[in-house]
């Protein structure tokens, strides 16, 4: 059984794992964001090399973020890494290990690893939302990546959800007012805490100690979720909407956004298709179980 080297680039490490053709993680371990471009390619060089013998791999698969180009190789847009955007990925990797490379944007990435063995393995289309600091996500159909001619297919975050005459942002977007980075600085304006005492983990606490304002603010966070997803539905009309990030691991965080999704349909929408939702089986893995099913149906193509 043939093995591989993955790497998730995160803002402050870079996750990798060896790992074989059906997606089992044999070995895992990290190395931090360095601080110059050099040396981070050096660190990616200096760990294919020691494990490329051992484990006798046969590529190399990268998840990251921003507008990734999958055909060169190359990371657009901006992240919490600057300096990964503009060089060419796969000629550096490829010149200096003589392995082939592949490369797709982190939600992507886990989008197709929830496709390939995790929650939507049974369906062809898909869509990815990642419940987080931001809303991001992807769009999956027939089991391949739609990532749009300006490759912000899936930036759900983007999208329209409320509108607001008397902000100075008039046209409130997904992540601006539904993100949890949104719930946590709604609930420190309300009490006249500064926004740096409270983030979303301390959100939901609060709301389930029974904190009224919270529990104000979190019914609101459920709401905007649940008009993002019936939007989804009714642009792409995917089998189903698999949730991801850390927040989604959350117990009941299914039940609440069904929950809003139900007052929705039971209000005075023309809409029928109700959204099937589920939650995101691999979690942090699935970034790495997608950049591997990315490598192998681009050997395939």
């Amino acid at each position: 059984m043939s093995n591989y080297i993955v790497f998730d680039i995160g803002g402050s490490s870079v996750k990798w794992s060896i790992m074989n053709e059906v997606g089992e993680i044999i070995k895992k371990d990290k190395i931090k964001v360095a601080d110059t471009v050099e040396r981070f390619f050096s660190g990616l060089i200096n760990t294919v090399i020691i494990n490329k013998n051992k484990y006798d791999l046969k590529g190399i698969a990268i998840s990251s973020p921003g507008a990734v180009d999958r055909k060169t190789g190359i990371v657009g847009g901006a992240s919490a890494i600057p300096y990964i955007h503009g060089p060419n990925f796969k000629e550096i990797l490829k010149e200096s290990t003589q392995l082939d490379v592949s490369i797709e944007n982190d939600a992507n990435c886990a989008a197709l690893g929830e496709c390939w063995l995790g929650a939507a393995k049974e369906v062809n289309d898909c869509a990815f939302v990642v419940c987080g600091s931001g809303i991001g996500g992807a769009i999956v159909k027939d089991k391949r990546i739609h990532a749009g001619v300006h490759k912000h297919g899936g930036e759900f975050g983007y999208c329209i959800v409320d509108y607001n005459e008397d902000n100075d942002e008039k046209y409130l977007t997904w992540s601006r007012v539904g993100s949890t980075t949104a719930l946590a600085r709604s609930i420190a304006i309300r009490k006249g805490i500064q926004e740096d005492e409270i983030d979303g983990l301390k959100a939901f606490k609060l709301s389930d100690e029974g904190d009224e304002v919270a529990r104000e603010e979190v019914d609101k966070y459920f709401r905007y979720m649940a008009i993002g997803i019936y939007n989804i539905q009714y642009t792409f009309d995917p089998e189903i909407i698999v949730l991801g990030g850390a927040i989604s691991e959350r117990e009941n965080y299914i039940e609440k956004v069904n929950e809003k999704l139900h007052d929705i349909f039971s209000g005075n929408t023309d809409g029928k298709v109700k959204p099937i939702i589920k939650k995101c089986v691999y979690g942090n893995d699935a970034n790495m179980i997608g950049a591997l099913y990315n490598f192998l149906n681009e050997r395939k193509a």
